[in-house]
């Protein structure tokens, strides 16, 4: 079958709306008769094509945001020409929101919405749509898909993301200078309406700034911008949406503009004379004064240049350029007697003019500078000659009196004498003396903490001849006075165990106090009032000038909270008391079953508690590494073991003396050292098999027992020198001495000869199997495997081997 769609337009009144709704038909190419699903008898016809007419009547459906009824929203309605009003079909929906945000009544098709839907977070939904027979459950069209979009409404006020904002505009710039923009958004649907649509207008500062309605660009409304009047404005700039309509929504947001300088203002001198003296002794390029212009504007626009318009012959003027002073000094050599006064005209000059302002005025400024020369004279005498030691409260105001200082001209009873105070030993001019009545005044606030003392040089010169100078010191000690307030020694941190006892202290804490009073220093300490409620510490004063921290409770979770801030208010004892507050930091922190901190960070204890999968198996082969290893070491040890085993049963097969010789008994003990027996491979009858032991490597008295036999033969035996003998057991004990491979043995003694003062005879088994003895050896099985072979000897002989 070969299927395709048709479509034809109408129309469907929904809630809230009128929506667009499309008619969708389905089409086979073929017609048969037969019986469907659901049991129903097809109509037969032809087998030439028919258009039957089977499609959805669905819709493309809008609902509107932010419903706030109790009931469902009704949305819309979907419906198949299949449906005949019998009840036989089931409508069913899927998709984004089916069953949870939209339902579907099964019987009629009805969607409702049952949530409140936001445009702003989602503006439409695609479902799919599915007509089936009620009974068998079976599709009776192919499932559809339509969209449900959410209709925006006007909930969304304008808001400044960039704000607030700062910006700048030159002072005096002309009305319409654009400052800066500012722009606000709306969230709401920009294309349905005018929700988005936003003006601007200025709430506060209007009558300085504008802002254009549309673009929101912040201009100048006025000329006279002046920053020496105000240097900058703040402004509140108001956002509406709805194009500022009635109803609308609105934002605001605060621009500050900031007033920059221009080159507006001229230099001007505070004074229009300025006197200085100078003694006509003084070498030239001595400075004479200084003067200084000052100008209302602002950084280079400050900067200035001096020069002498009158009276340059005698006089020059330079620039200090850190200061920005005139510096009058001398050019040539003065003379008193023929001139005593001069007067400069010193102008002060803008570097850098604006030609914006010229029209302003002229951007220079004039000052006369009147220069006294005083003759040359003998100096003053100070008194007393050695100096002066005076004291001042540290809390003494400005121009009050230090001391008075005096000194007289030797040359004329009465002459009058002027003070000076040297400036390079009081550069920051605390001090001032009065010129004409020596009295030492202050020209700033004392600060003891900072200096304790301040050492200056008074310089006395006669009134009428300045070069006639005399210097004395001056010690000036500043007395102290309770203007400190105390303070904590240290940022003090302290640390606790999270299972630490109510009652433990801590910390202790001590302060310090930049003053000095003579009574000592007494300081008290408590908790800050904002600390008044804390239930986790208490504070203890020690009434020593220092606190102990203890805690107040148990079981700290640094899990919880792993840092504590604890403000402790210090009062000293005056006079007046002065306080402060200090913070002590308390951390938390996790210690063993001693008390010893392990770890104070939280976050690394967590993570520590939880090892990575890499970690784990790196783990657990090296624990299998080390069984290993275990397991070698013990399969090792038992096989040395076993080999040592063998070795001792080897040694055992081997140990089997041959007896040639008959010794003196147990109780001959002299006859010689028998520790030289114990070489088991040195004998040499050990070398031959069948011929019998080498005779020659015997001792004389058994070879003449072995030749001669008989009585005879035992008898010259019996009489033998025994000296013959011990020397060759002598020879024997070197050869084994000598030799290093040769073992130790000494598990057995070998005889090879007895005395003869043995009573029990010879101890010899030679002869035993020669004998008629009836002697049981059948015991000598049950000694162990030592004597295994030895009983072996002595057992009853088998008959059939005798034989053989």
């Amino acid at each position: 079958m070969a299927p395709f769609w048709t479509a034809g337009a109408w129309t469907l009144l929904a809630a809230l709306g009128l929506l667009s709704c499309f008619d969708f038909t389905w089409c086979e190419a073929t017609r048969t008769s037969g019986t469907t699903s659901t049991g129903s008898r097809q109509e037969e016809g032809p087998s030439s094509l028919e258009r039957v007419k089977r499609g959805w009547v669905w819709n493309q459906f809008f609902v509107v945001e932010e419903y706030t009824g109790t009931e469902p929203l009704y949305v819309g309605k979907i419906h198949t020409d299949s449906d005949e009003g019998e009840g036989n079909i089931k409508y069913t929906i899927s998709g984004e929101g089916a069953g949870s945000i939209f339902i579907i009544d099964e019987l009629t098709g009805d969607i409702h919405a049952t949530e409140r839907l936001d445009r702003e977070e989602k503006a439409f939904y695609t479902l799919r749509a599915q007509a089936r027979d009620r009974l068998s459950n079976d599709p009776l069209e192919p499932e559809s898909e339509f969209v449900i979009k959410v209709q925006d409404i006007n909930d969304s006020e304008p808001k400044f993301l960039e704000g607030p904002y700062i910006g700048s505009v030159a002072e005096l710039s002309p009305i319409g200078t654009s400052v800066m923009k500012v722009t606000a958004s709306d969230a709401d649907d920009p294309t349905y309406g005018s929700s988005a649509k936003v003006v601007y207008s200025v709430l506060d500062g209007e009558t300085f700034f504008t802002v254009d309605k549309d673009t929101g660009i912040i201009m100048t409304a006025v000329a006279d911008l002046d920053r020496e009047t105000q240097d900058r404005y703040e402004l509140v700039v108001k956002a509406t949406d709805m194009a500022g309509q009635l109803g609308g929504l609105s934002g605001s947001t605060t621009v500050t503009i900031v007033i920059t300088d221009v080159n507006d203002n001229p230099p001007r001198f505070p004074q229009k004379m300025y006197q200085f003296s100078v003694s006509e002794g003084a070498a030239v390029g001595t400075p004479v004064g200084r003067v200084i212009a000052t100008d209302a504007d602002m950084g280079e626009n400050t900067d200035m240049s001096y020069l002498i318009k009158e009276g340059g012959e005698l006089f020059k003027v330079t620039t200090d350029v850190e200061t920005q002073e005139a510096v009058v000094s001398i050019k040539k050599p003065l003379d008193f007697e023929s001139k005593q006064t001069h007067n400069v005209v010193v102008e002060a000059v803008n570097k850098h003019v604006d030609p914006r302002f010229v029209d302003l005025g002229s951007f220079r400024d004039q000052t006369i500078v009147h220069v006294s020369v005083s003759d040359i004279d003998e100096p003053p005498i100070f008194q007393p000659a050695g100096g002066t030691i005076m004291e001042v409260q540290e809390d003494a105001k400005v121009g009050a009196l230090v001391g008075v200082i005096t000194a007289r001209d030797p040359d004329m009873k009465n002459h009058p004498v002027r003070f000076y105070i040297d400036r390079t030993t009081d550069q920051e001019m605390i001090f001032y003396v009065d010129p004409v009545s020596g009295a030492i005044t202050l020209g700033k606030i004392l600060d003891r903490e900072t200096a304790g003392w301040h050492n200056i040089t008074v310089k006395a010169v006669e009134a009428d001849n300045h070069t006639m100078a005399s210097h004395s010191a001056v010690s000036i000690r500043i007395l102290d006075v309770n203007d400190n307030p105390p303070e904590l020694a240290t940022p003090y941190e302290a640390s606790i165990c999270e299972d630490a006892k109510p009652g433990q202290l801590i910390h202790t804490i001590s302060v310090v106090d930049r003053d000095e009073p003579q009574s000592g220093h007494r300081f008290y300490f408590t908790l800050a009032p904002e600390a008044s409620s804390n239930r986790h510490f208490t504070l203890w004063d020690v009434k020593e000038n220092t606190a102990g921290i203890r805690t107040q409770r148990s079981g700290f979770n640094r899990h919880e909270q792993n840092v504590y801030f604890l403000p402790i208010l210090v009062v000293d004892s005056g006079p007046p008391s002065l306080s402060s507050t200090g913070t002590l930091t308390i951390h938390v922190c996790g210690c063993d079953t001693e008390g010893a901190i392990q770890s104070c960070n939280a976050t690394a204890y967590v993570m520590s508690a939880a090892l990575s999968p890499g970690a784990l198996i790196a783990l657990l082969v090296c624990m299998l590494i080390l069984i290993v290893l275990v397991l070698l070491i013990l399969t090792l040890k038992r096989h040395r073991k076993g080999q040592r085993m063998a070795e001792d049963e080897e040694d055992m097969r081997d140990n089997v003396i041959k007896y040639n010789d008959e010794g003196g008994g147990e109780q001959d003990t002299q006859a010689y050292d028998m520790s030289a027996l114990r070489n088991l491979y040195d004998f040499p009858e050990a070398k031959s098999c069948d011929s019998g032991p080498d005779i020659r490597s015997l001792p004389q008295w058994i070879q003449a027992n072995r030749v001669g036999g008989g009585a005879e033969g035992t008898a010259a035996a019996a009489a033998a020198d025994f000296s013959l003998f011990k020397g060759y057991i002598r020879k024997k004990v070197e050869q084994a001495d000598a030799d290093l491979s040769v073992p130790p043995y000494d598990s057995f003694q070998t005889y090879a000869f007895e005395g003869t003062s043995s009573p029990a005879l010879s101890l010899s088994s030679i002869h035993t199997l020669s004998t008629t003895s009836e002697q049981d050896f059948s015991y000598l099985s049950d000694w162990g495997p030592r004597f295994r072979q030895l009983a072996g000897y002595y057992a009853p002989g088998n008959p059939e081997e005798e034989g053989s």
